[in-house]
């Protein structure tokens, strides 16, 4: 995934597309977010670099509730794309032994 202003707004549009609202405010955030799942905004630390915040909202898209049923076909596509970034990074984790 490319770290260009093009890419945080198609990631920031599948959140959109799942009625989430992303803000960027200041805040002492320990891991540089902060989800209010009840009212479906996340918040990101506004002192993120481009890549911290593509990094930092890569992170928490499988942890929220995102029917992909729901999205436009080019969020759905992004959506996806992020999702098998994430299930190759599990699977090429190293095993505990």
């Amino acid at each position: 995934m490319r770290y260009t202003q093009a890419t945080l707004n198609k990631i920031e549009q599948v959140l959109d597309d799942a009625s989430y609202i992303v803000r960027y405010e200041r805040g002492t955030f320990q891991s540089g977010y902060c989800i209010l799942e009840q009212k479906k905004v996340v918040v990101l630390n506004k002192f993120l670099p481009l890549e911290g915040r593509i990094n930092t909202l890569v992170d928490i898209i499988p942890q929220l509730n995102v029917n992909p049923e729901d999205l436009s076909p080019e969020s759905a596509k992004t959506y996806s794309e992020i999702m098998e970034k994430l299930r190759l990074a599990r699977e090429n984790e190293p095993g505990e032994s």
